[in-house]
């Protein structure tokens, strides 16, 4: 798996993760990778720091400003993720674990076109995209904080 940082052209930058680098290449060529505060496809690669292991023999520095506007900011992701499942929720009809073989008969056009949700392996949705079936993994957070 890999993360990259990616940026719309409208200028928003969102985390994304993928199989490979060449996953990322094949979905944003088929227009599938889209920006999650506007939905725009028109996505690319953002400028990332690399991950680097953290020398054990430092000190933890002490909570600072801008920690305190991380956890802000990740309270407000944090809800704007449960009212997306909501939405998800009351707009499309869960499929539970026939979402692959679901997905495939809208896209052939063997069932009506609507919202679907449910699971996936990761080899079935790597074979959907394959397909060129559109799908979207959504972080599916729990609606309560239980």
């Amino acid at each position: 798996m890999i993360k990259y940082n990616l940026k719309c052209h409208q200028n928003h930058i969102f985390e994304a993760w993928f199989k490979n680098s060449s996953a990322y290449d094949t979905q944003a060529e088929r227009g599938i990778v889209t920006c999650s505060t506007c939905g725009s496809t028109n996505v690319e690669k953002a400028i990332m720091a690399p991950s680097l292991p953290q020398k054990t023999n430092r000190t933890t520095a002490a909570p600072t400003a801008v920690q305190t506007n991380d956890t802000e900011a990740m309270a407000t992701a944090l809800a704007a993720l449960k009212e997306l499942r909501k939405t998800v929720e009351d707009n499309c009809d869960n499929v539970g674990t026939q979402f692959a073989e679901e997905a495939r008969k809208i896209h052939y056009g063997e069932a009506d076109k609507r919202g679907i949700y449910g699971e996936a392996t990761e080899d079935q949705k790597a074979e959907l995209v394959e397909e060129g079936v559109e799908i979207a993994t959504l972080p599916w957070v729990p609606t309560s904080d239980a």
